[in-house]
């Protein structure tokens, strides 16, 4: 038994108005998650009996998810909008969803898991329902931390790193995403409906709530280490429904068939004391530059000046005072400090590391080795001695005929000359003098060899 499309399109068609019998649900508010379907019949709307005759109709609409359960056990799923034909003499079909963001691959594995994939040599069962999931997400869902949560806070530019006790309340939405796990392990084979008004779906949410906030703290471990600040997370939501999910895949996902698609922080506070804490460590570190220091120096001294001149017992106690404060602090005044800030601001910059020497270039002996060295290293033999080049005209060295760069040929090389008189030998025989210095014969193309 399985489904046969009958219809392309949402499950708005005239095709209830043609056939006895025909399952649709109509769109489901945000708080309901699942719904028994109800058979639609020509004359009697009200369809008590607990069995689909062969031939029926049954309509998905956008945002549903539709399951049969024969016996309890499940039968048929479609998460594809559209009218479907109910026949008993066909094989168990799957209408996943694949283009439901995901809905489809969770659905196919799940039912590989608790679907029921025979026929009953097309007898119908005693008891089959047809069951609606919405697949919405479901929105409105409030949380408020009662207990303050850890919170790391990194501040690399100062070299903070502490943990604080952060407050935070916002909203959350989740989604069904796998129907099967969510209607074996949570809702069953209900009456009439599974939502956040009956005890059964307050009980659900009144658990993801406790398990939403608890793992609040692993996930804000992961937002710590992005570098976010508590304060900043309003901003970050993505990254938080992230870390959230990773939190709660075992207990949402796998279990339930629940997927966390976003949060909204409203506010994230700390304590006044973690606060000023933070505040205190900042202005600590802005005086770690001489320049900040000696104007911090400065508005200092001249509000002790000003508050000198109101001492009822006299400004010259009050500027003695003051010289013995400066003399404890190691005698350090603005001008020094400023002198200071300075000489780092002329200081040169650190010169950039010395740039790696190049590999040396090796050669390759007649066995085939490459080595870097004067002899192999494999059979002992020397390095041959590099092929003399010849300097083209545009200033390119090359080692064969024509230039590699210019394409220009190789000029002839110059004949070697020798006195055809006396034989001498000139010491460059390519350039000999215009006379032999022997014998004083003139060099011409007859000493030339």
């Amino acid at each position: 038994m399985g489904l046969i499309a009958a219809a392309l399109g949402a499950a708005s068609s005239t095709l209830k108005d043609q056939w006895l019998e025909y399952f649709y649900c109509e769109s489901l508010p945000s708080d309901v998650l699942m719904v028994k379907g109800h058979k639609r019949t020509k004359g009697n709307n009200k369809g008590d009996d607990n069995i689909i005759t062969n031939g029926s109709i049954v309509a998905v609409a956008d945002g549903q998810c539709m399951i049969i359960v024969e016996q309890g056990r499940i039968m048929e799923i479609c998460a594809e909008p559209g009218e479907y034909k109910y026949d008993i003499g066909s094989e168990p079909s799957i209408f996943s969803g694949q283009g439901l963001g995901g809905l489809g691959h969770g659905i196919v594995e799940s039912f590989k898991t608790f679907g029921r994939r025979f026929k009953q040599g097309g007898d119908t069962g005693k008891d089959q329902r047809v069951y609606y999931f919405n697949t919405k997400p479901t929105m409105g869902n409030l949380f408020g931390t009662q207990n303050p949560i850890p919170f790391r806070v990194v501040d690399n530019n100062i070299g903070l790193d502490i943990d604080v006790a952060v407050r935070c309340n916002g909203q959350y939405m989740y989604q069904i995403t796998d129907p099967i796990l969510f209607y074996v392990n949570v809702a069953g084979n209900v009456h009439e409906e599974f939502s956040k008004q009956t005890d059964s779906g307050r009980d659900l949410d009144q658990q993801m709530r406790s398990e939403f906030l608890n793992a609040l703290q692993p996930a804000f471990a992961k937002i710590s280490e992005l570098g976010i600040r508590y304060s900043a997370l309003p901003g970050h939501t993505q990254e938080l429904t992230d870390a959230l999910n990773a939190a709660l895949k075992e207990d949402w996902l796998a279990t339930r068939g629940i997927t966390l698609t976003k949060v909204t922080i409203n506010s994230a506070t700390i304590s006044k004391e973690d606060e000023q804490m933070i505040k205190e460590a900042q202005r600590a570190a802005i005086n770690r530059n001489p320049n900040m220091a000696a104007a911090t120096l400065v508005s200092a001294q001249a509000q002790a000046m000003q508050d000198a001149a109101k001492n009822p017992n006299g400004a010259m106690n009050a500027f003695m005072g003051m010289n013995m404060a400066q003399g404890m602090g190691g005698g350090m005044n603005p001008s020094q400090l400023f002198a200071m800030g300075q000489q780092q601001q002329a200081a040169p910059a650190p010169a950039a590391p010395a740039p790696a020497a190049p590999a040396a270039a090796g050669w390759t002996c007649s066995c085939g080795t490459v080595n870097t060295g004067k002899f192999c290293q494999n059979c002992g033999s020397a390095q041959p001695a590099p092929a003399e080049g010849w300097t083209c005209s545009c200033g390119t060295v090359n080692q064969g005929k024509f230039c590699q760069n210019c394409g220009s040929k190789k000029p002839a090389d110059a004949p070697l000359y020798k006195c055809d008189k006396c034989g001498w030998v000139p010491e460059d025989p390519k350039n000999p003098p215009k006379f032999c210095p022997e014998c004083g014969d003139v060099f011409d193309d007859n000493d030339a060899q």
